[in-house]
């Protein structure tokens, strides 16, 4: 699969740092929320994802942080249309991966066809 990196790895890791921030705000605020522990674990859940892939860029460079998060994504299994509060890691995780995807720019034919790859639940 050929995919181009516009991005400079001072771009992506400063973009993820934007996103880490998002998360830490949502894990400050989840107390506030209707489920507290789902909210914070979805959060803290991205925030992991999000400081994964900019030590990834960091140290390999855009390429590989994407091609790993691709990687990831393909690994994900569908949850699409589970109860809310199911899967709750596979789910931020997959939202952590799109946000990133929609970051840098990546053509969605790609990740259309990385998406149709992953496995089913069950």
């Amino acid at each position: 699969m050929d995919v181009s990196v516009v991005l400079s790895t001072d771009e992506i890791v400063k973009g993820l740092k934007h996103y880490r921030k998002i998360a830490k705000q949502d894990i400050l605020r989840a107390n506030e929320t209707q489920d507290p522990d789902r909210f914070k674990l979805h959060a803290e859940t991205r925030r992991d994802i999000y400081a994964l892939l900019s030590e990834l860029a960091e140290k390999n460079g855009p390429h590989d942080a994407v091609i790993q998060a691709l990687d990831e994504y393909k690994s994900l299994p569908f949850v699409t249309g589970t109860a809310e509060n199911e899967y709750i890691d596979v789910k931020a995780k997959e939202n952590a991966l799109e946000n990133f995807f929609l970051m840098i720019g990546l053509e969605p034919k790609i990740r259309r066809e990385v998406r149709s790859q992953r496995p089913s639940l069950n």
